[in-house]
Formats: structure tokens, C-alpha cells, sequence
């Protein structure tokens, strides 16, 4: 478990890992980031309460480099990747390693079930959970068990990790699909099954969740970049979105100086349909029953969605286009520029 500022969060989420029906010796591996808010004291606190908690020092932050420190000092043949802001249901390590077993797969997740316990924080949910909101992976609600791209954090086996290397500590973001990546390449099975399920507390706030998925689309760009095609189509989306709002800009201008008239204006006027389209669906999934109850949850839902895409085809077209570098996701910590989980 990768930890940075996650007090609010730690206590619940540890117990729900400690609390897991697995026979056999487990341990739980903290890698502990520079928490400015107290996470750190915490989980000295809990270890020095149960030996199975083992902690590690991350100084440098990052996601990668801390699930590495973590992975090397464990000292069982499975790893479960777990975060600090999921909780766990008591059967998921036992149906996990049961699932690993019967398909003979390498690396094996399940559904994350994003919750909230605000207003904001519970739309934003509710689009984790939407095929509309995180564009239909099949962990974000996905019922049919089968082979999968990636793997919600992952129940791996560990000597597979040795033989196609860890993760790849140059990828803040999206280090997980890179791993599942170079797994499948190396023939062996990634698994999705329906019926392990991990609660998730998305971000607080509207900045914050602006700042996340802007970080997430940027590396989403740099993998592009990187490994081209590998990638699926439906992270195309939000980019085309955004291109399709600029667009649609630059011509409402040109009609409205007079540049564009007649023939040429109605022909131009073809780039609003999609946005149209777009807008009408918001609004269908915002006032549908995957908007909420009330009409307070159905208007933070229609607002959630299209901050959720512009904000992540933003960050695609600048990663596409000049890479991530040293982007990192602060929605966690203000506006310092720290790599967080």
C-alpha cells in the first residue's frame, strides 16, 4: 500500500486488509511517503498495534518506486496491491487467490466500487461507477468474468513480477496498465472478476478532482506515446471531445464576425452535432437513476462528467503532444508539486 497523506483514510482502509479471511501467514507493507498530515505517526502507530504491519520509507513519492519498495521486502509468493483510499470486503484475498488458481492467471482484479460521503464526493462516484463517466473499462462495472486489459490494483503472482520486471518506475501515472501490458506480451493471463469488489473514496473537491484527471491524461498521452496502438480506443474519446469544443469555438467566431456566411457558415455548422449529442446525453445520464435521488445529486452529476472528460482530454493532448515528463498528480497535497498515490 503506496501512502501519502491519508489519514482521514489509513485506519479504515488497514483494518479492512488485516481483516481479510485468508489461511496462512499475510503481512501488510506500508510504503510511507513524506505526509505532511500526520499518516506517517499513524502508521507507526498501527504497526507498533499489529506485527503484521511492515512499513518501508518512499521518500521520493512516487506510486511506482513505493509499490517496488514494498513488493522487494515482502516475503510470500502473492502480492495484493491494495490503496489507502479502498476498503476491502473481508472475502477479497480468498476469492482473489481462489480466481488466480482456476484461470491460471498471472494477475487478477475486480470491480472498483467508488463511494462518497459528500455531495461532490458522491457524484464523483457515481461517474466513476457510470460506462459513461471512465469510458466503459470493465472495472468500473463490468459484470462478464474474462481476460482483461489491466487489473484494478491486482492480486499478482510475485514470480511473474520477477521474470517481466516490476513496475516501471519512470510512469507516475497509468503504471499499472504498463505492468498488465508487458504481462500479457509475456503470455500470460490478466484476469477481471465481477465478483471481488473494492470500495473507493474518490477526491473532495472540485480542483482536486480537475488536477487528478488532468495528471492521469497526461500520462495517458505519454503511454500513447509510447506504446501506440497498445492503448484502447476508448481513451481516444475525451481528447476528441476536447478538439471537437475547440473547434466548435473557432467557427462560432468566425460566424459571428461575419468571416463564415452563408453555405460555408451552415456547412461549419456540423462540428455543433456532436457537442449536441454530447450535451443531451450528459444531461439523459445526470437526470436518469445514475444521476442520484435528489435534484441537488442530479445537477452535481451533469457538472461531474464533462469536468471528469475535458479535464482528462486536456491532460491527453498535452501529454500526446509533448510528453508527461515530470507531471504528477497533486491533488492530494494543495498545489505542491509532489508526486502522490
Amino acid at each position: 500500500m503506496p501512502v501519502l497523506n491519508e489519514r482521514s483514510y489509513l485506519r479504515r482502509a488497514v483494518e479492512t486488509v488485516l481483516a481479510q479471511d485468508i489461511a496462512g501467514p499475510t503481512e501488510l507493507i506500508l510504503a510511507l511517503g513524506p505526509s505532511t498530515d500526520g499518516t506517517s505517526e499513524l502508521a507507526q502507530q498501527l504497526a507498533q498495534d499489529d506485527g503484521r504491519i511492515v512499513l518501508v520509507d518512499n521518500p521520493a513519492a512516487d506510486i511506482p518506486i513505493g509499490l517496488n519498495l514494498a513488493i522487494r521486502a515482502g516475503r510470500y509468493p502473492t502480492v495484493i496491491r491494495v490503496d489507502a483510499h479502498s476498503e476491502l470486503d473481508p472475502a477479497y484475498a480468498r476469492r482473489a487467490l481462489a480466481t488466480l488458481d482456476r484461470v491460471r492467471a498471472a494477475n487478477v482484479g475486480g470491480v472498483m466500487r467508488a463511494d462518497g460521503r459528500t455531495p461532490f464526493q458522491r457524484a464523483v462516484a457515481r461517474a466513476y461507477n457510470s460506462p459513461i463517466g471512465l469510458g466503459g473499462g470493465a472495472y468500473h462495472g463490468g459484470t462478464q468474468e474474462g481476460e482483461a486489459e489491466s487489473a484494478y490494483l491486482g492480486v499478482m503472482r510475485r514470480a511473474v513480477l520477477d521474470e517481466v520486471g516490476l513496475f516501471d518506475e519512470s510512469i507516475r501515472r497509468g503504471e499499472d496498465w504498463e505492468l498488465n501490458l508487458r504481462i500479457r506480451r509475456a503470455g500470460y493471463r490478466v484476469w477481471f472478476d465481477p465478483s471481488l469488489a473494492v470500495t473507493y473514496w474518490p477526491r473532495e473537491s472540485w480542483t482536486r478532482l480537475v488536477r487528478q484527471f488532468t495528471a492521469t491524461g497526461r500520462w495517458r498521452g505519454e503511454l500513447v506515446r509510447r506504446f501506440g496502438r497498445g492503448n484502447s480506443l476508448r481513451f481516444f474519446a475525451p481528447p476528441l471531445l476536447v478538439l471537437d469544443v475547440v473547434l466548435a469555438l473557432v467557427i462560432a467566431v468566425l460566424q459571428l464576425t461575419g468571416v463564415l456566411q452563408g453555405w460555408a457558415s451552415v456547412g461549419a455548422s456540423v462540428v455543433y452535432l456532436p457537442l449536441i449529442a454530447y450535451a443531451v446525453l450528459i444531461v439523459a445520464v445526470g437526470l436518469g437513476p445514475g444521476g442520484g435521488r435528489g435534484w441537488r445529486d442530479k445537477l452535481w452529476t451533469i457538472a461531474v462528467l464533462p469536468t471528469m472528460h475535458l479535464a482528462w482530454g486536456c491532460g491527453f493532448l498535452l501529454g500526446l503532444v509533448g510528453g508527461a515528463h515530470d507531471t504528477v498528480d497533486t491533488s492530494r497535497l494543495g498545489s505542491r508539486n509532489t508526486p502522490l498515490p
